[in-house]
């Protein structure tokens, strides 16, 4: 319970940094600081309420195998990470507003609901749930590759009206790290998952022995 706890009060004191701390100052500032409160929120505090939520009273997925299905909500979370990212609603968002809450609440929640699908239930249905989010979590680590290899590799800024040598260079830096903390982190789950899977061992909650 104390492990819980302690990782939810850290995802949620962190989401509040985010949001109501450095997002109102970074958003219409340079790409790559817009980049890290993306990268904070998909890829540091939803794993971390899902790590503390999995397995508990508070699991959406626990006796409904079929809510949150992995796949889908993979599916649901490409959409919306690359949609964001369209010149277009991106500079929506960084204008601030209601473009922005919209921007930032699907981040989450898409985010947290892939992380549930793959982490959350029933012991009884863990393993197979676990099965099916490895695929998740490495298809969403592929994608999130994808995006930032492209806006890293980009031959002129997408998202900058400014010097185009320091624009270009900011997109470059934005790119590296979607590449480098949201591919890694899913990545480094997927792989974890499919270790557990292919070594026999029973596939427990993340917080089930801190609890």
């Amino acid at each position: 319970m104390r492990g819980r706890l302690l990782t939810g009060t850290l995802a949620l004191g962190l989401l509040a940094l985010l949001w109501s701390g450095v997002l109102p100052r970074l958003a219409p500032g340079p790409f790559s600081a817009h980049m890290v409160v993306h990268m904070g929120v998909v890829a540091v505090v939803a794993p971390l309420l899902a790590f503390a939520l999995a397995g508990s009273g508070l699991d959406p997925v626990r006796g409904h195998p079929a809510r949150l299905p992995a796949l889908p909500l993979t599916a649901v979370e490409f959409m919306v990470v690359w949609g964001w990212h369209l010149p277009v609603l991106h500079h929506a968002a960084r204008a601030g507003g209601m473009a922005l809450l919209l921007e930032q609440g699907s981040f989450l929640l898409a985010g947290l609901a892939v992380w549930m699908s793959a982490l959350g239930g029933d012991a009884a249905e863990r393993a197979g749930r676990a099965a099916v989010g490895t695929v998740a979590l490495l298809l969403t680590s592929m994608h999130m590759t994808l995006l930032g290899a492209l806006l890293g590799l980009a031959p002129r800024p997408l998202y900058h009206a400014g010097a185009a040598r320091a624009a270009l260079r900011d997109q470059q830096v934005g790119g590296a790290l979607m590449l480098g903390v949201g591919g890694v982190v899913y990545l480094v789950a997927g792989v974890a998952l499919t270790a557990a899977l292919l070594g026999g061992r029973r596939v427990r909650h993340p917080m089930e022995e801190a609890s």
